[in-house]
């Protein structure tokens, strides 16, 4: 069910929420956490269909917030409950003009009390998420390096802002290759690792944190190999662990399979899909506490190429 809301007010919004619980028996004391998603422009649909994918792990309220500062100033609003919102209920607010100076005011009145609030941006993020707006009211802040124009320069802008709460899906979308290929040195020979090569993309994010990762966990040089988008897969191409019995490589190929090869042993193929959206929002919603790993690798000055 869809009830707009045009040219309305917050608290407006706030008391068609208490009605719309009331009158279609949905109720709210189920729900574990606020997720905020902010949009510039139009109200981002894929976000808020993998935010109620996620939903049915992580019951919430999903407030979408999308702001255009040059249109007319007005507040028009819509709530969705039922089948058009999973397990949560979603408010999506279309702030334009004058309303959009304050967009966390919009927001606070409608928060559950006493929950957690994370907030999203799922396109162009602020370059210090915790200082902007939105950020202030956020125990955790995620946001998608590989959404932006230069995906690997604002995941430096990032490294250079990190405050303990943040996090971004180009780290997300290494869970499968960090669990593999950790796995695999968990395997005997127990030889130290001498050398890594990473290759992928040129505007892969993921690429890059693999890097700084492998070679921070690995204390050793990582040769970083970046290719242009459309010369082999997209993101992350092949890793290539050097040790002195032989290389483990782990490649994957466009079908989301991945190929790992090592000294001795037979060829394995591995399942190792890319993640979705709704994927990585409920993994990052499964930790409500700073990733400090994460602050450790993008904090890295130091760039491996």
């Amino acid at each position: 069910m869809i009830v707009d809301l045009p040219d309305t007010t917050v608290s407006a919004v706030s008391k068609a929420l208490v009605k719309v619980r009331e009158e279609g028996g949905a109720v709210a004391l189920g729900r574990v956490l606020t997720l905020v998603i902010s949009s510039a422009g139009r109200a981002d649909e894929a976000a808020i269909e993998a935010a109620n994918d996620a939903s049915r792990e992580h019951p919430m309220r999903v407030i979408v917030l999308s702001t255009n500062p040059d249109g007319a100033t007005r507040l028009d609003a819509e709530i969705r409950v039922g089948g058009d919102a999973g397990a949560s209920e979603v408010v999506v607010l279309h702030a334009s003009g004058e309303t959009t100076t304050d967009t966390e005011s919009l927001v606070t009145g409608l928060l559950l009390p006493d929950a957690p609030v994370v907030v999203w941006w799922p396109g162009e993020a602020p370059e210090d998420p915790h200082a902007a707006p939105l950020g202030r009211i956020g125990q955790r802040r995620i946001t998608d390096a590989a959404a932006s124009a230069d995906p690997v320069q604002a995941l430096a802008r990032l490294g250079a802002h990190y405050t303990p709460g943040d996090t971004d899906f180009a780290w997300t979308r290494l869970t499968l290759w960090r669990a593999q290929l950790a796995a695999a040195l968990d395997q005997p020979p127990f030889d130290p690792v001498t050398g890594v090569r990473v290759v992928g993309s040129s505007d892969s994010p993921s690429t890059e944190l693999l890097a700084l990762w492998l070679g921070l966990q690995l204390d050793v040089e990582v040769d970083l190999v970046v290719k242009e988008p459309g010369d082999g897969p997209n993101g992350i191409h092949r890793v290539v662990l050097e040790r002195a019995t032989g290389p483990i490589e782990l490649s994957r190929d466009e079908g989301g399979v991945a190929t790992l090869t090592q000294p001795n042993q037979p060829t394995h193929d591995i399942a190792l899909p890319r993640r979705s959206l709704r994927d990585c929002l409920a993994e990052e919603l499964r930790r409500l506490d700073p990733d400090e790993l994460f602050g450790d690798v993008v904090r890295q000055e130091g760039d491996p190429r």
